[in-house]
C-alpha cells in the first residue's frame, strides 16, 4: 500500500477524520479486529487459513480450505492481533511483490461514522421478521456442477505505522468477487488490490465447510443449531473471547460469503436471537452508503453490525463499529474497523462465470 493518504471513494455517513495515535504497541480488542491483522496471523498459522481474505504478502497460489467457525475473534487473544497489526501496517506500506499480479491499495483517514441507536428489546421481534424473510424459498436452488457466486465492497481500518509515529488509516473501498463450488472443494477468488486481476484459486483437498452442500446439513431447529455451533467455535476460540462472541460471529460468517437453503438461514437468525446481549439498531449502513437496520452484538468496545435492508429485510453486508472507549483501543469512538457490501449474490454454471454469462 502507498505510505502517504491518498483519494478514495467515501460511502455516505462517513467522515475523514486522521490524528497521530499512541504506540501501535498497546493492545488492540479481542474482538473481530480488521482484516490485515487476521491475515497476518493465518500465515504463522497457515493450517488455519480462510478463503476469506489473503495476506498483502502472500504469493499467488492454492489458499486452503479451513472450517467457517476459525476465525479472528475467536482464535487470538489481544496481543497477537496487536503484534500482527504492526507487522500487517509495515507490510501495507511496501506491498506485495512485483511477480504477484497485485496492486497497491491507497489508504486514506480512518472512516468515521454515526453511532446507531442499539435496543435490546427490539432485537428478538426483529429477528424473528428477518428470519421470516429468509424462510422464502423462491430463491433458485443450486444443482451438482453449479457454483454460488457473491459479489462484494469491502474497506478496512488499521494502525500504519512508520518510525514512531502510528495512525489509523482506512484502505480505499475495493471490489471483492468469490466462487464457490457446492461441495467446497473448488473456487476462485478476485480482490481489487490483494489478489491482481487473474484472481487465485480456491481449490483444495479439504472441503470448505461454510459451502452450500456443508450448509445443507446443519440442524434447522434454532436449538440445535446454536449448539452446534458453540460446540465448533469452543473447540477454537481463544480463552479471552467470550464464547457469546465467538457464536455470533461465527453466525456472521455463515451469512456473508455464503449462500445457506432458506430454511437454514431462516434457523441461523433465529439462533442468533437466542445469544445473549445481542441487540437492534435502528441505522447503519453497509459500504455503498445503503441504509438499513442493523443486528448487532458489542465486545471490548466495537460492535459487530448485520445491515438488513429496512422494507424487504434483506442482508446487505456488516461494518464494525468502535462504540466505547477502552483501556486496550487506541482507536476513536465512531472509527468504522471493517465494513462490507453485498452486490450481487448468484448461482452460476461454472467457475469464474458471471451471472448472466453462457457457458
Amino acid at each position: 500500500m502507498n505510505a502517504s493518504p491518498s483519494h478514495r471513494p467515501h460511502p455516505a455517513e462517513w467522515t475523514e477524520t486522521q490524528s497521530l495515535l499512541p504506540s501501535a504497541e498497546r493492545d488492540l480488542p479481542a474482538g473481530r479486529h480488521q482484516f490485515h491483522k487476521e491475515q497476518m496471523m493465518a500465515r504463522i498459522h497457515e493450517d488455519l487459513r480462510t478463503p476469506s481474505r489473503t495476506s498483502a504478502t502472500s504469493t499467488v497460489a492454492p489458499v486452503k480450505r479451513s472450517n467457517p467457525f476459525l476465525r479472528r475473534a475467536i482464535l487470538l487473544p489481544a496481543a497477537a492481533l496487536a503484534l500482527a497489526g504492526a507487522v500487517a501496517g509495515g507490510l501495507a506500506l511496501t506491498g506485495g511483490g512485483a511477480d504477484d499480479g497485485r496492486t497497491a491499495l491507497a489508504t486514506g483517514p480512518a472512516l468515521t461514522t454515526r453511532i446507531g441507536a442499539a435496543d435490546a428489546k427490539g432485537a428478538p421481534q426483529l429477528l424473528d421478521r428477518i428470519s421470516l424473510a429468509a424462510a422464502d424459498t423462491s430463491e433458485l436452488t443450486p444443482h451438482r456442477g453449479q457454483y454460488i457466486y457473491i459479489a462484494s465492497k469491502v474497506a478496512d481500518t488499521y494502525i500504519k505505522t512508520v518510525g514512531d509515529k502510528s495512525e489509523a488509516v482506512s484502505s480505499e473501498l475495493h471490489s471483492r468477487q468469490v466462487w464457490n463450488s457446492l461441495d467446497g472443494r473448488d473456487g476462485w477468488l478476485i480482490e481489487a488490490g490483494e489478489t491482481g486481476d487473474k484472481g487465485i484459486t480456491l481449490k483444495g483437498d479439504v472441503p470448505f465447510s461454510g459451502a452450500y452442500n456443508a450448509l445443507a446439513k446443519l440442524p434447522t431447529d434454532p436449538a440445535a443449531l446454536l449448539r452446534k455451533i458453540y460446540q465448533e467455535s469452543d473447540a477454537v476460540r481463544d480463552p479471552e473471547v467470550p464464547r457469546d462472541q465467538a457464536a455470533f460471529v461465527a453466525i456472521g460468517d455463515l451469512l456473508f460469503e455464503s449462500y445457506p437453503p432458506a430454511e437454514v438461514g431462516a434457523a441461523l437468525y433465529k439462533a442468533a436471537a437466542k445469544i445473549p446481549g445481542v441487540v437492534a439498531v435502528n441505522d447503519a449502513v453497509d459500504a455503498t452508503g445503503r441504509h438499513g437496520v442493523a443486528i448487532a452484538r458489542e465486545n471490548d468496545g466495537e460492535r459487530i453490525e448485520w445491515i438488513f435492508d429496512k422494507k424487504t429485510l434483506r442482508f446487505l453486508g456488516e461494518r464494525i463499529v468502535v462504540v466505547k472507549a477502552t483501556a486496550g483501543n487506541p482507536l476513536k469512538v465512531g472509527t468504522v474497523t471493517h465494513t462490507s457490501a453485498i452486490t450481487e449474490r448468484a448461482v452460476v454454471d461454472a467457475n469464474k462465470q458471471l451471472p448472466g454469462q453462457v457457458s
